[in-house]
């Protein structure tokens, strides 16, 4: 069956390679075995995921020799994923998106978290973008279903590919394409005090050009946003509050609404202050 897949993920033009797998005790397949810490999501090729293919010839032979192999799939080509892996992560998601969660393609983990595809953005993996939640892009991977997990569980698909993958929500890509600082970084350069300075830019436009019956879910995604490059020390926050004050003034949001929604997300972002750590590939 993980072959099947293997060939069906190629097919559509994910980079496919083989990884080692869990016993049902939660050994890993290398030769670690239940002294290793990542047991069943590392590749078995000696060169990892530079090997990646989506020759059916190859991946033919690579079955042949691992027949139970995990199968990872190379994020950045096709798709890029958010890697969900708590509770924690998954609420910090959906409080980052208003609880507008983009329909696309979800696989639940088998550790009991969930992958969502999205369109690539070409940039590489971020880790902590809030708690919980990384980034997989270019130079990253995931398992895929029917993969098994170290805890027993396979992954499986929640809701399966369509023809299109979505769009990145801006609020996610913001976090995804800001600092660590550019010399660890895969993509353009951004630098931190010139992205906080972009960003609080973005965020006041964007709440001052808000409609009815958005306004104040903008307003509170713009605050937990900026109070994360608060948290990072990027952003001043009585500066923050000025200018988004003014600019959900300028909507049409009333003194009290702002007061009350400023407070609630600029202390949800100062919680998940924005990471400045490398990133590191999955």
């Amino acid at each position: 069956m993980s072959l099947m897949a293997a060939l069906a993920y190629a097919r559509h033009g994910i980079p496919v390679l083989p990884v080692h797998t869990p016993d049902r005790g939660g050994s890993c397949s290398c030769d670690k075995g239940a002294r290793c810490d990542r047991s069943g999501k590392h590749p078995r090729l000696r060169h990892g995921l530079s090997e990646a293919s989506t020759d059916p010839q190859q991946i033919q032979l690579w079955w042949t020799f691992w027949p139970r192999a995990n199968v990872g799939l190379r994020t950045g080509v096709v798709m890029d994923v958010a890697d969900v892996d708590s509770a924690e992560g998954w609420h910090g998601l959906r409080h980052l998106l208003g609880g507008d969660v983009a329909p696309g393609p979800q696989v639940r983990s088998g550790g009991g978290g969930r992958h969502l595809w999205f369109r690539p953005t070409g940039w590489g993996n971020r880790v902590r973008l809030v708690a919980g939640l990384d980034w997989r892009g270019v130079g990253g991977y995931v398992l895929a279903p029917p993969s098994r997990h170290a805890r027993g569980a396979d992954y499986r698909w929640i809701r399966r590919p369509a023809v299109t993958l979505p769009v990145v929500p801006s609020a996610l890509l913001t976090l995804i394409a800001g600092p660590p600082p550019p010399a660890v970084r895969s993509g353009p350069i951004l630098y931190p005090d010139r992205y906080a300075e972009a960003a609080l830019d973005a965020e006041t436009a964007r709440v001052a050009g808000a409609v009815e019956g958005t306004r104040n879910d903008t307003l509170n995604r713009a605050a937990f946003m900026l109070g994360r490059l608060i948290g990072a020390g990027l952003l001043d926050e009585p500066e923050v509050r000025r200018e988004l004050t003014a600019a959900a003034r300028q909507a049409g949001l009333g003194w009290s609404e702002i007061r009350g929604t400023l407070r609630s997300g600029l202390t949800a972002g100062r919680r998940h202050p924005l990471a400045t750590s490398p990133p590191s590939a999955a």
